[in-house]
């Protein structure tokens, strides 16, 4: 009786390489070899890290950290990790540090506007006190709201605001900030409390 045949077995199929989640990573990692690409980069992300900037230090300023931001990041860009969030948190977190270095041009503004009569006006105080509020407390006053900022801690204020008005998450904010995510809830926790101590018996914490 012939040998019973067997087919070869065949190869084994090497593992699909999963495609990143991250929207970002390509162009980054690109730029490496085709700097111009890192300008795409900037054609997604400036508006949103103008806008931020500009609510924290005035447009004028966010001209200028606008570009002190995205030259950072390109030189830094070998450091990069991927995220799903994508580049933007990177992005808040090297703009927040360059806010950190004009926080007293920041308190003076929170602190003017406090101090403002009911018709007076300052370049993103609308947006701070509809958007803080609405992510904190609906019944916030702005001119309390402007007060309380003035006097909460430097840290503290950078997690509140990257949590009030760009919406990160708790990752996405420790990403930025370059601290645990447990600290992030802390200085969340807190900036809540100053402002429930500075608003009264009416302000309810948002819990989300």
């Amino acid at each position: 009786m012939p040998p019973e045949h067997h087919p070869p077995p065949r190869p084994a199929l090497a593992p699909a390489p999963s495609p990143t989640t991250d929207p970002d990573a390509q162009l980054i990692s690109s730029s490496q070899d085709a700097p111009q690409d890192f300008a795409l980069l900037f054609d997604r992300h400036a508006v949103a890290i103008h806008r931020y900037v500009a609510r924290r230090l005035g447009s004028s300023e966010a001209d200028d950290l606008v570009g002190q931001t995205f030259l950072i990041a390109f030189e830094r860009r070998h450091r990069y990790h991927e995220s799903s969030a994508g580049a933007l948190p990177w992005l808040y977190g090297i703009a927040t540090n360059l806010v950190r270095r004009r926080r007293r041009d920041e308190v003076r503004q929170y602190r003017a506007y406090s101090r403002s009569d009911p018709g007076g006006s300052l370049e993103g105080a609308d947006i701070l006190a509809a958007e803080v509020a609405s992510r904190v407390d609906a019944e916030s006053a702005s001119r309390a709201l402007a007060g309380v900022l003035a006097g909460l801690r430097q840290s503290e204020r950078d997690v509140l605001l990257l949590y009030a008005w760009e919406d990160l998450s708790y990752p996405e904010i420790a990403d930025a900030l370059d601290i645990p995510v447990g600290t992030v809830a802390s200085r969340l926790h807190r900036a809540r409390r100053a402002l429930r101590a500075a608003l009264g018996p009416d302000f309810l914490e948002n819990p989300s």
